[in-house]
């Protein structure tokens, strides 16, 4: 039997949506990271980006579990002595909701030539509002760590 490889003719790209509101942090990253890369098709292959198009609406109102609101940082370092910023989860979400997501998705995608064009797949935004109507995404919706379309 020979192992099937797609084509990247054959590929098909479809948008989902996801509300973040109330969702746990983790498991919304590993459901947004599987979908970028296409492992819930049956055709998935690592080497090639095989992955669907998702909108995550509602970043501002997404939650983490036990004390991490205060004790999760996100550092960033200007290059300079001394340069290193500290921010703890409760003022990046406040500040910049988006990244927080985005930020956990990158985590759980491959370190490879291929995390750019996953990266690129997703669109995040602070409210409930987006301007991807046109393209008619599939809801998602989350439950007990879970998707369910």
């Amino acid at each position: 039997m020979k192992t099937f490889i797609p084509k990247v003719a054959d590929i098909e790209r479809k948008w989902y949506l996801i509300d973040a509101n109330g969702q746990t942090l983790g498991k919304l990253a590993v459901i947004a990271s599987d979908i970028l890369r296409g492992k819930n098709k049956p055709s998935f292959s690592p080497h090639m980006d095989l992955g669907d198009n998702l909108i995550i609406i509602n970043a501002a109102k997404v939650k983490v579990t036990g004390n991490k609101t205060e004790d999760k940082k996100y550092y960033s370092h200007s290059w300079y002595p001394g340069g290193l910023t500290t921010t703890t989860f409760r003022e990046m979400i406040e500040k910049k909701p988006e990244y927080v997501i985005q930020h956990a998705v990158l985590g759980m995608l491959p370190k490879n030539r291929l995390q750019k064009d996953f990266i690129k797949k997703m669109k995040v935004y602070a409210g409930p509002q987006h301007s991807h109507g046109a393209q008619q995404p599939i809801e998602i919706k989350i439950e007990n760590g879970r998707a369910v379309k």
